[in-house]
Parts: structure tokens; C-alpha cells; sequence
């Protein structure tokens, strides 16, 4: 399934796909071009999504370990996503219908507001059990949005937390039942509203100014 955009009402749907929607280079274009459009098309909020199994599952690890010598370059991109995600001049949301681990939670993160199924799928941060440390960049996207209590049980243990546990913690701000997910993540962005959009993206990099800087480098 590719990676697709519909509108319900004014909030954009992006849709990551039905597989482990991990970021390889093809899908970083395409979310790329379609957050592009988004923008463009004037839409009064974003809300990110997959459908089945996964929200994302995060980086292409299969293709880092074939080409270890554009990890740099691969990982910039990946921050450069993350940044937009966070900067973006419209309220967003990721409505997470399934698992999202690592670098896939980290792109929910970068998001306003996350809406989690409350009976199926994990989030989780498994770096420091797959021996992958955070770059400056995901822990200060990560920092920003969490307690330091959060952050400490969510980046240093690579506890995998269900929905409610995840709502718990503050890790998400609401859960759903399956089948309204995205509903609800939709309808908590037409309650905030449209805003102007150089006003809101003026807002969010100033809040989120040291994080911009580290995902930066």
C-alpha cells in the first residue's frame, strides 16, 4: 500500500502504509512530497497514521547495515523529518494504530498531540537494547516533549508501553478504541481549530528551538 494523503473536512490524513512502515529512502520522499502538499493545500491540521500492524517501526536497519557509509547522510534525513514534523505551521496528530518503535515513535513525538489504540500495539523506545545509542537530535526531540520521569522510563530501559500505560506516563495524550483512532485524533485537531500558519510555525520553533538545533547537526 503506498503512502497515501485524504482530507476529512480541513485535517490532512497521512497515511505511512499496511507493512512496518520503516523510513526508507523512497518513503522518506514521499512523505516528504506529500507533506509539501499538505502545507500548500492550506489544510487545518495533520494527522499521521498506518494502517494494520504498525504505526512504523522506524529506521531502514536492513539497509543501514548494506550501506553503513551513508548512515550520515540517511540520518540527517530521517532528523530533517523529525523537525518538519515538529515545526509544522498546523496542529498535528499521530494517530497510533499500531506499533510504533523507535525512530517510528520518536516521528510521533515530533507530533502536537498522539492518540494511541488503547488494546493493541506498543510504544517504545528499544535503543539501548539493540545497542543503537539516541543522536543528540532524537534525544532532545524526545526531552521536549516528556517528563524527565518519563524520559528516564521510556530511553533508558526499552520497556515496550501499551496504551494505557503510555497515557500513564504522558507518553501519549489520549487512547481510542480500534476502529476510532484516527476519528478521534481528527476530532482533536477541528476542536483547536485552524491558526494562522506563520504565526504557529513562528510559535513552535521558538518552544522547540534547542531540539531544531540538535536534530540539526
Amino acid at each position: 500500500m503506498p503512502i497515501t494523503v485524504t482530507y476529512t473536512d480541513a485535517i490532512a490524513v497521512l497515511d505511512l502504509g499496511d507493512d512496518e512502515n520503516r523510513f526508507s529512502l523512497g518513503a522518506l520522499d514521499d512523505i516528504e512530497g506529500l507533506l509539501d502538499d499538505v502545507v500548500s493545500s492550506g489544510a487545518g491540521g495533520l494527522v499521521t497514521t498506518g494502517t494494520g500492524k504498525f504505526y512504523s517501526n522506524g529506521l531502514d536497519l536492513d539497509w543501514l547495515l548494506a550501506h553503513g557509509d551513508q548512515m550520515q547522510s540517511y540520518v540527517g534525513r530521517v532528523h530533517a523529518l523529525f523537525a518538519r514534523v515538529l515545526t509544522c505551521p498546523m496542529p498535528t496528530a499521530a494517530a497510533l494504530n499500531g506499533h510504533a518503535f523507535g525512530a517510528g515513535a520518536m516521528l510521533a513525538m515530533a507530533h502536537d498531540f498522539r492518540v494511541m489504540r488503547a488494546d493493541r500495539g506498543f510504544f517504545c523506545f528499544p535503543e539501548v537494547d539493540i545497542r543503537i545509542p539516541f543522536t543528540p537530535g532524537m534525544a532532545a526531540l524526545i526531552q521536549a516533549k516528556l517528563t524527565p520521569a518519563a524520559a528516564v522510563a521510556s530511553m533508558t530501559t526499552g520497556r515496550r508501553f501499551g496504551g494505557g500505560e503510555a497515557l500513564h506516563f504522558g507518553i501519549v495524550d489520549a487512547t481510542a478504541a480500534e476502529g476510532s483512532v484516527v476519528d478521534d485524533a481528527v476530532a482533536s485537531l477541528a476542536l483547536i481549530g485552524k491558526k494562522d500558519p506563520g504565526t504557529l510555525g513562528a510559535i513552535k520553533q521558538t518552544m522547540y528551538g534547542p531540539a531544531i538545533m540538535a536534530l540539526a547537526t
